[in-house]
């Protein structure tokens, strides 16, 4: 059977909603582009948003811990840097994240729209080198659908929205779970080469259903009863640069 890669997702802001490209271009050590570039800082860590660098996951509003940032959808304008929130279909927020008063507008509301679940105001910054993702090191992450349909199937009985997952790289082609004998390998998409390094356990953000915001499924504990094991994402980092493309073969070596 033949993997191919059914869709490319980014997530501009860590913790806010994706988005779908056609194509992009990949490049040894560093993530998809402009993945993860701003993040949401709370509580102490906002004090602090002129650290460089990369920042530890539990720095951020996240999914794992504001289920409610499911409830908005936001686009994100590549050219001007734009970030629009919208909630139920109506736009409630914008502003430019390279501007400071961009950022205060949208800090403003996430103030209001998070009141009372950490003190403090919320602070946006910028990964000026790599991302925020949730290792160190600039990271892609993958997702079998074939594994996720198993898991729909056997244990969960009920559909499972891929976007639960966040992942980067959607793949079909394959049988279910098959991926998990690709760590430690590398693998080629469209014009790249990826190194797979690991297995991801799935987080309590993964719960989260991205239509309604509202945690309605367990899906680590489900998993660990059916399966043994929460592992459905794979972590890769790419180590070949080069364009990859919806309908691209992912091949391992």
């Amino acid at each position: 059977m033949n993997a191919t890669l059914t869709a490319i997702r980014r997530y501009p802001v860590k913790g806010m909603s994706g988005q779908d490209l056609t194509a992009t271009d990949l490049t040894a050590g560093q993530a998809i582009p402009l993945d993860r570039r701003y993040g949401l800082l709370h509580g102490p860590a906002a004090l602090d948003s002129e650290t460089e660098g990369w920042r530890l996951p539990s720095d951020f509003f996240t999914l794992d811990r504001t289920e409610k940032l499911a409830a908005l959808q936001t686009e994100f304008d590549e050219e001007t840097r734009a970030l629009i929130i919208r909630r139920g279909g109506r736009q409630v927020s914008r502003g430019r994240l390279d501007q400071p008063m961009g950022r205060t507008l949208l800090e403003q509301f996430f103030a209001a729209y998070l009141a009372g679940i950490v003190p403090g105001m919320p602070r946006l910054i910028e990964a000026r080198h790599g991302a925020f993702g949730d290792s160190e090191e600039p990271s892609v992450t993958l997702l079998n659908l074939a594994s996720l349909r198993d898991v729909e199937e056997r244990i969960a009985k009920q559909p499972v929205n891929p976007r639960r997952l966040r992942a980067n790289l959607l793949l079909d082609g394959v049988d279910p779970w098959a991926e998990r004998g690709w760590i430690g390998r590398s693998l080629t998409v469209g014009a790249a080469t990826l190194e797979v390094v690991e297995a991801l356990d799935c987080t309590p953000g993964n719960d989260v259903n991205p239509d309604s915001g509202v945690a309605d499924l367990s899906l680590p504990t489900i998993m660990e009863r059916g399966y043994g094991h929460s592992q459905i994402l794979l972590r890769a980092q790419v180590t070949g640069s080069g364009r990859i493309a919806v309908g691209d073969p992912v091949t391992p070596a």
